[in-house]
Parts: C-alpha cells; structure tokens; sequence
C-alpha cells in the first residue's frame, strides 16, 4: 500500500407440524362421533346436529373461522430477503470486476481501477475513509469480507452507489468520536500485517498524518511534521502510543506550545520536539531582528 498512501492499503415455519397435530386430533374425533352416532341413533340427534361432517364442532369451527389466516411466510421479510439477495449479487459482481486472479482480494492493480471508477485519486481522503468503513487490514487490499460487509456497512452496492454515500461519510469522519476511531484505524491501517509490524517507518507516518488530518488540520501540524522531517532525534518509526497520543496533544497543547510541561507523561518524543521548535522559533525571531535592523540602518543611510 506504500503506493495506496505515497499513492495507493428465514427461519423455518413451524405450520406444518401444527397443521399436522390438528388433522391428526380432527381425524380421532371424527371417529369418536361415528361411533358416538352409530350407538345412540336418534336418542343423540340434537347432539349430532351440532357436529360437522369433518368431526368438528359448530362453535370450534365458528372460532377457528373468525381467526386470521396463517401463511408460510411474511410477504414483507420475502421482499425484504429478495431485495438483500439482488443487493448480495451486484456487490458479488462488483467484486469480481476488480479482484485479483489468483487471489481472492482486490489488490494493488485492482485499487487502482475502482479508484478510477470512484473518480478518486488513491491517496485522497476518501479512500482512508471508505478503507475504515470497510475495516481494511492491508493498504491497497480489500479481502471479499471486508469488501462485502464495507458495502453492506455504507449500503451501496454499485460504483454510484458508493460515490453517493461520500458526502455523509465525510461528515460522519468530522464527528470527534468519529474522526477518534478513524484516527485509531489508520495507525494499524499503515502497519505492514505481513512482515508484523508494531511501529509505522517515519515516512509512511508522515504521509498518514497529512491525509488523516485532511478535513481538519491542526495548527501544530506543519511544525511536527517538519520536525520528522528534519528528524534531529534520529528516529525510525513512530509507535502506536506517539501516534495516539498526538492527537491528544493537539487538542491539549495551544500552538504557541507555552502550556506545555515536561512533567506530563507526554512520549519523550514530544519533550524532543518542543524544545526544538522553541529553538527553532528562536532563530527565527533573531533573524527577523537582525534583517530588520539592518534595512532600518540600510534606510537611515539613505536618508541621510
């Protein structure tokens, strides 16, 4: 995904068996009152009179006639099923347009192509977003469950339909719950599963921290991602723990950094970076002073 990111990672009825206890018990009784008949005569005529030729009573027959009728299923839940199963073929279809052919996941190429169909590049912001929704693993992988259930998650099962579900999925990213979790999955998102991981290489973590904070940069940013640029601690990767919590530290930590304190259990990491862009700042104020004193001597100069 080092591409993706510098460029792209029914239940059965149980009807019958009832039907089956009530013919059985219908059955018995009908010969009961043959027999019951065929004794008595016309001593038991009224009685008989209110018997059916089934066996059955008037009045029992009155009862089970004012009740609904039962049916094997729920016209609804069978639309409802038959919708879900048409959805299920076109995301299968949909799936199949871009996975690999050996094996069963959409890969590198692949990506490329639904981005293309998505009309998203795939290092914008989109794709991280719908990469969470669909809970990816792997940078420029979608294995069949996670494309599957991330279709059914955002409830599209066509290339439109997933282009028109970007608009309330950035929203939703803009919630701070949201974004939090988001935020989260992107650290795992760029580790490599396959070589095991813990830490992000700097590079890639600075590529994620760009385009995680798309819709909402941080003042502090640009100065925190210059510092690994610049990497005066020498560092290598960026641990799961730096990686949370900085986004603790810029909604904590104004950007002028004065209510920052060493005595915080901040990742030394972040002790390293303030005192260097304090320094940094430093020098800059000094050399603003110092090209300002000259143009001012520069001018009186020319003044006199």
């Amino acid at each position: 995904m080092g591409q993706c990111v510098t460029k792209c990672k029914n239940p059965s009825s149980t009807l019958g068996s009832k039907n089956g206890e009530r013919e059985s018990g219908s059955k018995s009784h009908s010969k009961r009152s043959a027999v019951h008949k065929d004794d008595h005569g016309s001593a038991c005529g009224k009685s008989s009179g209110d018997i059916l030729v089934n066996g059955t009573k008037k009045t029992d027959a009155a009862v089970e006639s004012s009740q609904p009728p039962m049916f094997s299923g729920d016209t609804k839940k069978d639309s409802v099923s038959s919708a879900e199963e048409s959805s299920l073929q076109r995301i299968g279809e949909l799936f199949r347009r871009y996975k690999d052919e050996r094996e069963d996941a959409i890969l590198e190429e692949g990506m490329e192509r639904f981005c293309n169909d998505l009309c998203v590049d795939p290092t914008e912001f989109k794709v991280l977003v719908l990469a969470w929704k669909f809970q990816a693993a792997t940078m420029c992988k979608f294995t069949r469950k996670e494309f599957f259930e991330g279709c059914r998650a955002i409830n599209a099962d066509s290339i439109d339909g997933i282009c028109a579900r970007f608009p309330s999925l950035l929203n939703e990213a803009k919630q701070e719950d949201k974004f939090k979790d988001l935020y989260r999955f992107t650290f795992q998102f760029g580790l490599d599963s396959e070589e095991g991981q813990r830490s992000l290489h700097r590079e890639i973590a600075i590529a994620l921290w760009k385009l995680v904070f798309t819709q909402n940069k941080p003042p502090i940013l640009d100065q925190w991602l210059h510092f690994l640029i610049e990497n005066p601690s020498g560092i290598k990767g960026i641990s799961r723990d730096t990686w949370n919590m900085f986004l603790n530290f810029t909604q904590v930590i104004g950007p002028d950094l004065s209510n920052y304190s060493e005595d915080e259990a901040w990742p030394s990491l972040f002790d390293t970076f303030v005192e260097w862009e304090m320094e940094r700042r430093k020098k800059e104020e000094e050399t603003k002073c110092v090209t300002s004193s000259d143009t001012e001597g520069l001018c009186a100069g020319e003044q006199t």
